[in-house]
């Protein structure tokens, strides 16, 4: 149990999820530190934390939820007209059809279906921290099912294949345009390569301290060297990953790769889509009407080979509502990071909503408390 207290604000009408984000941290390690923030119709409405050590401008590796940075650089070269999502992935990348690839879309690609989750070989630390060297690996690379057959869960590589046809259609890395037009423009908390300057806010990465019970599941999970699971998280190598320290590596931070290289903080993530789907700051919505329903649409739903389980996926985003929150609105999209983190917008409530945290969560994915957190900031939302 902590005596951890929750510092920050919220506005009138959300008092229950300080009491919500209170109740969990008291039932949580004494070392916790955590962040929760949330926006609705573009006004931040929750900025909570806590931690000895924790505040608003700390800084998390948020792992997976960078995806949904990532994609929404393509989302708006799509809607610029830049990219077509039922183009082939040759259009732009002619290498990229090597092996049996050569009529997979960018729809398709960015809904996990290419089969392209990994190498025979893996690869080392220094190839995960550079989406380059990904790419070019993967265009060589023979897909593990037939391409838009199935789906399952690119973990590591899919913002280096998507990246790679932003770079090919616009000269640019996908990080570059992330900088750009999404960042800088609306002062996010949420790095795709963090500057030096930053990195005295960076808080490493906590491994999971799993219960006996927990480390017993953990334990009766399929492990074999050889799965789907294992090459798409790089552990069938003898320099397998070890993913929960994966941001603590200084040079993944600095590059900033765009499946799981992210660094940010609760504000960064809701303020990253409330950007997206709201009027921030005086800043229109970075994203239409229209390009926000094409992106929220569900794209493949069922069991995910990798992730052996009911998962769905949007376009290159997770569908929030079906895979991890059913109250909230249709369209819901988002992601989830290993270590516990998410952030997602719910269009149809208007939410935005972030949350970090620095000690790995069991059983990794979209902390369990994230569960009676969103819900007590959608409740608020809609005035319940």
């Amino acid at each position: 149990m902590t005596t951890q207290a929750v510092q920050g604000t919220v506005a009138e009408g959300y008092e229950a999820v300080r009491e919500e984000f209170a109740a969990f941290v008291a039932t949580e390690r004494p070392d916790y530190e955590g962040q929760l923030c949330a926006y609705v119709h573009g006004r931040r409405v929750v900025d909570l934390w806590a931690g000895q050590e924790a505040g608003p401008d700390a800084l998390y590796g948020v792992f997976s939820s960078t995806k949904g940075a990532a994609h929404l650089v393509v989302a708006l070269l799509v809607q610029d007209g830049t990219l077509e999502l039922d183009r082939r992935v040759t259009y732009y990348w002619p290498e990229f059809a090597a092996e049996g690839k050569g009529q997979l879309t960018l729809r398709e690609l960015l809904a996990h279906r290419a089969g392209l989750i990994g190498t025979d070989t893996g690869f080392s630390l220094a190839e995960l921290a550079d989406d380059r060297q990904i790419a070019e690996r993967l265009a060589d690379q023979r897909p593990f099912w037939r391409p838009g057959t199935a789906f399952g869960y690119h973990a590591l590589v899919i913002g280096a294949l998507t990246g790679e046809v932003v770079r090919r259609a616009t000269g640019r890395t996908l990080q570059e345009v992330y900088e750009e037009r999404v960042r800088a423009p609306h002062g996010l908390d949420f790095h795709l390569g963090l500057p030096a300057v930053h990195e005295p806010r960076f808080r490493p990465t906590q491994p999971m301290e799993p219960s006996p019970k927990q480390q017993a599941l953990l334990d009766a999970l399929p492990q074999g060297p050889h799965t789907l699971a294992a090459i798409a998280f790089n552990r069938h190598t003898e320099a397998a990953t070890d993913l929960e320290l994966l941001p603590n590596d200084p040079v993944v931070r600095a590059k900033g790769p765009a499946s799981a290289g992210g660094v940010a903080s609760a504000r960064g993530l809701a303020g990253l889509y409330a950007a997206a789907t709201s009027e921030l700051d005086g800043k229109a919505p970075l994203l239409k009407e229209d390009t926000v329903a094409e992106f929220g649409q569900i794209h493949a739903a069922g069991y995910d080979l990798v992730a052996r389980g009911h998962k769905s996926y949007t376009l290159g985003f997770q569908a929030t509502a079906d895979t991890w929150h059913p109250f909230l609105g249709a369209g819901a999209f988002g992601h989830s990071g290993a270590a516990g983190s998410q952030g997602f917008a719910d269009p149809r409530s208007g939410l935005a909503y972030g949350y970090t945290r620095r000690r790995f969560a069991f059983p990794g994915g979209a902390a369990p408390e994230n569960g009676r957190l969103v819900r007590a900031v959608h409740r608020a939302a809609l005035g319940r």
